[in-house]
C-alpha cells in the first residue's frame, strides 16, 4: 500500500498523476489499491486507542489517513475508463451522437455525458471528491479525446474549493447536455485524475509533450527484491548455484537471477522501457516446498518471457540470441545461434525447443544467468 499512499499524496498536490512502467510491474494492481483507499469509509464509531494522547477521538479516524481535500470530502467516488483506438471526445466530455435508445424518436440525437464530465460534475457537489482512473491512456487518440480540456487540467487552473473562479482558472468550451448550448467550463478542485500507460507498447504513438507536462509521473520498476520477498529467499543473489537444483530455493534463485540478466540485456538492446516486470514470475498457487511444482510454474512462466523477448526483438534474430545467451555456445543452454546462408546471403537462426519442459528450465535459467 505504500505506493498507493504516495500516489494519493501526489494527487492531492498536483491533481493529475501518470503511472507508467514495464508490463508486469503491478500497474493494474496499484490502480485498484488507490481506488480502494480513495473510497474507504470511516467507521461509524470512534475507535478506542489507550496508547494515544486522546484515547477516544472526537470523530472516526479512517478518512484522516487520506491527504488534504481527499480526506476532508464526505463523499468520494471512483470513475473508471480505458482508452482505445475508437475512443472519442464525446466519450470523455460531451458531444452529439444518434439517439438509439428505446422509445426515442427515430433520427433524433442526444448530447452525451462522458466519464470525465460525470466525474467533474460529481466533484462539483458540496463535500464530494471524484477520482477518474484511466487505464491504457496511450492506447487511444489521447489528445483528441481530451480536446480543449487540457488547458484546464492543471491544479492551479482549477476552480477554488468553493467552486469559484480565480485569476488562474482556465475555461474551455463544451456542449451543455441540458440545452445543447456551448458553455465555458472549468474543472473543480476536488477532481483527481490517475492514468496508467505502458511506454514500451509499440502499437501506439508517443503522447504529446504538451499533454504529458500536465501530469506528475510515477514510474514502477521491475524489482528482484519483490520476487525475493514473494518466494521467501534472501535478497543477496550472489551465491554459487549447483548444476542441479537441490531444493526449491535453488530453483527460485536461478529464476530471479535469469530474470535480472534478461532485463539487463533488453535494456542495452532496446531500452529500459522494454524490460519485463517482476509479475511475470509471480502468481504461484502451489506448495512452496514442492520442487516439481515450482519447476512446472517457472516452465509455464518462461513461455510468457520468451514471447516478450520475441516481440521486443521482432525481426532481430541476433538480438533474440544475445538475450537468450544463445550466441555463447553454452552446452546446457537449449537455445543455440546458428550462422547459415540462404543462397549467397548470410542468415542466422536460433535452434532450440518450441516448448521448454520442466527438465530443461533450470539449465536454461543457469545459462541465461551467465555473463559474456
Amino acid at each position: 500500500m505504500d505506493d498507493a499512499k504516495k500516489i494519493l499524496k501526489l494527487l492531492e498536490v498536483h491533481r493529475n498523476v501518470l503511472l507508467s512502467g514495464a508490463p508486469g510491474t503491478g500497474k493494474s494492481r496499484l490502480l485498484s489499491e488507490v481506488a480502494s483507499l480513495f473510497e474507504a469509509k470511516g467507521s461509524s464509531k470512534p475507535a478506542y486507542n489507550p496508547s494515544s494522547s486522546v484515547p477516544i477521538p472526537n470523530a472516526p479516524s479512517a478518512s484522516s489517513n487520506l491527504p488534504g481535500d481527499i480526506g476532508k470530502s464526505t463523499n468520494r467516488k471512483v470513475f473508471r475508463s480505458v482508452l482505445h483506438q475508437s475512443s472519442k471526445y464525446r466519450d470523455f466530455l460531451t458531444g452529439i451522437m444518434p439517439e438509439l435508445r428505446k422509445g426515442k424518436p427515430q433520427g433524433s440525437f442526444r448530447i452525451t455525458e462522458g466519464v470525465l464530465y460525470k466525474a467533474s460534475e460529481y466533484a462539483k457537489q458540496t463535500d464530494n471528491a471524484a477520482l477518474l482512473i484511466i487505464d491504457e491512456i496511450n492506447r487511444g487518440p489521447t489528445v483528441q479525446v481530451f480536446g480543449g480540456s487540457i488547458v484546464a487540467m492543471e491544479a492551479e487552473k482549477r476552480l477554488d474549493k468553493d467552486g469559484k473562479k480565480t485569476k488562474e482558472t482556465q475555461f474551455f468550451e463544451l456542449l451543455n447536455p441540458d440545452d445543447g448550448e456551448l458553455i465555458e467550463y472549468a474543472f473543480p478542485r476536488r477532481l483527481y485524475i490517475l492514468a496508467a500507460m505502458n511506454q514500451a507498447d509499440v502499437s501506439v504513438e508517443p503522447l504529446d509533450v504538451a499533454f504529458l507536462r500536465r501530469w506528475i509521473p510515477y514510474n514502477l520498476e521491475p524489482s528482484t527484491d519483490v520476487l525475493c520477498k514473494y518466494f521467501n529467499i534472501p535478497s543477496n543473489l550472489s551465491s554459487n548455484l549447483p548444476p542441479k537444483p537441490k531444493n526449491v530455493s535453488d530453483v527460485c534463485e536461478v529464476a530471479i537471477r535469469a530474470f535480472s540478466a534478461i532485463n539487463q540485456r533488453i535494456a542495452l538492446g532496446r531500452g529500459h522501457d522494454f524490460r519485463i516486470g517482476h509479475g511475470v514470475l509471480m502468481g504461484f498457487n502451489g506448495d512452496f516446498n514442492d520442487k516439481d511444482e515450482i519447476l512446472n510454474h517457472f516452465t509455464t512462466r518462461w513461455s510468457l518471457i520468451k514471447n516478450h523477448i520475441d516481440e521486443v526483438f521482432f525481426g532481430d534474430v541476433r538480438g533474440v540470441a544475445i538475450v537468450l545467451n544463445a550466441n555463447l555456445g553454452i552446452t546446457t543452454n537449449p537455445y543455440l545461434l546458428e550462422e547459415t546462408s540462404f543462397g549467397d546471403a548470410p542468415r542466422a537462426q536460433i535452434n532450440g525447443p518450441v516448448k521448454v519442459d520442466k527438465n530443461q528450465i533450470y539449465d536454461l535459467f543457469l545459462a541465461l544467468s551467465e555473463e559474456e
